[in-house]
């Protein structure tokens, strides 16, 4: 198997899209990052003017990598757009970011777990969830599907010292099982169908459900709200968020969230 190549897109750093709060499973190793997304290990490097996908055939670089990055979206149009002023200066501090197009369940599960927690514990957490119950790929472990979780207890994922997350997990690995949270209908639905069928979950609210939206269905009108966007829209937006995003207030969410996170380094 060889390497994969291509021109490195407009907007795009893969530190900024991988270490940037939206995914969990990357890890940076020299000058490359390493992960399993979709079932499949990825060891990815970025250059002034490539990205090499190592170990990866065309094939999957099209039916994976390609959509999980997002490729086919022109994000130079998009934040061109963007002409107030705050959100131009996060754009241009901040400039390629893109939003990952995730697992749902995979999404769902890890923003339950991101719950009240900092980044070092959540990837602990869910790097022992793979270990424990996913399956073995090369370079590392895939996400267990909710499935394999909806049969076990609270009980049985004390291993991955998850807390009172433990409990949310099951639920949400049942519901999705069982389709009573239907992911098919949610993709296929408006935003707002999401919403309602998300917080059906067990401690599943407002912040998690359009975490999910947005990262696992590209909902891209979605915008979750944690403390730090708080603070911007306190600070920044107290007359409400600007028009130019209107249609992808997520993309926007997720500059202003990393720009204002680091205002203050």
């Amino acid at each position: 198997m060889g390497d994969y190549r291509i021109k490195k897109p407009d907007v795009f750093s893969l530190p900024l899209c991988l270490d940037c709060g939206q995914a969990f499973r990357w890890e940076k190793r020299e000058n490359a990052f390493c992960g399993v997304a979709f079932g499949k290990f990825l060891k990815i490097e970025e250059t002034d003017s490539e990205l090499i996908f190592y170990g990866t055939e065309k094939e999957d670089f099209d039916k994976i990598w390609k959509p999980y990055f997002d490729l086919d979206v022109n994000y130079s149009e998009i934040i061109g757009a963007y002409d107030e002023e705050n959100l131009v200066k996060a754009v241009t501090e901040y400039r390629g970011i893109r939003i990952l197009r995730q697992e749902p369940w995979e999404a769902l599960c890890s923003f339950i777990i991101s719950q009240n927690n900092n980044i070092p514990r959540i990837k602990g957490i869910i790097s022992r969830l793979c270990e424990n119950f996913g399956d073995a790929v090369d370079g590392g472990f895939t996400f267990p599907d909710a499935e394999r979780l909806a049969d076990l207890t609270p009980d049985d994922l004390a291993p991955l010292r998850a807390g009172f997350r433990a409990k949310y997990i099951i639920d949400a690995a049942q519901k999705v099982a069982e389709q009573t949270v239907n992911f098919k209908k949610i993709d296929e639905n408006p935003i707002e169908f999401g919403r309602e069928e998300l917080i059906k979950v067990k401690g599943v609210g407002a912040k998690v459900a359009e975490c999910t939206l947005l990262y696992g269905f590209h909902k891209l009108s979605a915008f979750p709200i944690d403390v730090w966007v708080k603070r911007i829209i306190a600070e920044m937006y107290p007359n409400g968020l600007p028009a130019c995003i209107k249609g992808t207030e997520g993309i926007a969410q997720q500059y202003l969230f990393h720009y204002r996170r680091n205002l203050d380094k």
